[in-house]
């Protein structure tokens, strides 16, 4: 990496986020996957910016310091990950895409991203959390979440605890309640 400025952005009212700006050195590449991970060895994870916007330069004022009025914000694209983006296959994955990606202001989430590479943090956590206690009638702790931050594996957790909760159920009943969650979750949008 050649540059970088960090700064606390509010494009949505009442929701601050770190984001990183990053110019890359001639002739390379940035991987923010590996940034982010190197960043997480190096710091807090308060301090570990939410997203990552690659810029072919800083902007700069007359006094060649950043311009930071002049920084782009984030995009609403899902940002370049490893791994690839993956579409949700059920209507519990389905939900939870739709809830992450209102929750994280993505326009699409993959079933594979981690909700914190995405830029999720506690705040959007508990957010994320009520939500689906909304749709679903379940309760997932943050720890539970922790061991289970991506689309697949939260959609798995939650079908678990559907079918202990209401005992055995057929294919077609656990079916039928994740659609009644489904219609929930429109009704709120």
């Amino acid at each position: 990496m050649a540059e970088c400025a960090v700064t606390a952005r509010e494009d949505v009212p009442g929701e601050k986020r770190l984001v990183a700006y990053v110019v890359a050195k001639p002739d390379s590449a940035i991987n923010v996957s590996d940034l982010r991970d190197f960043l997480k060895r190096k710091l807090p994870d308060y301090m570990v910016p939410s997203f990552f916007v690659p810029l072919d330069k800083l902007p700069l004022t007359p006094n060649r310091k950043v311009d930071r009025k002049a920084l782009p914000a984030p995009s609403q694209s899902r940002p370049d990950l490893e791994p690839n983006y993956t579409a949700p296959r059920t209507t519990t994955e389905e939900v939870l895409a739709g809830i992450w990606s209102e929750v994280l202001g993505l326009n699409k989430v993959g079933i594979h991203d981690n909700f914190f590479e995405l830029g999720g943090h506690s705040l959007l956590l508990t957010q994320v959390l009520s939500r689906v206690r909304d749709a679903f009638r379940i309760e997932v702790s943050l720890r539970r979440f922790f061991d289970a931050a991506t689309i697949a594996e939260l959609a798995t957790v939650i079908e678990d605890a559907l079918v202990r909760e209401i005992g055995e159920l057929s294919d077609a009943e656990v079916e039928r309640l994740v659609e009644d969650a489904e219609l929930s979750a429109k009704e709120r949008s």
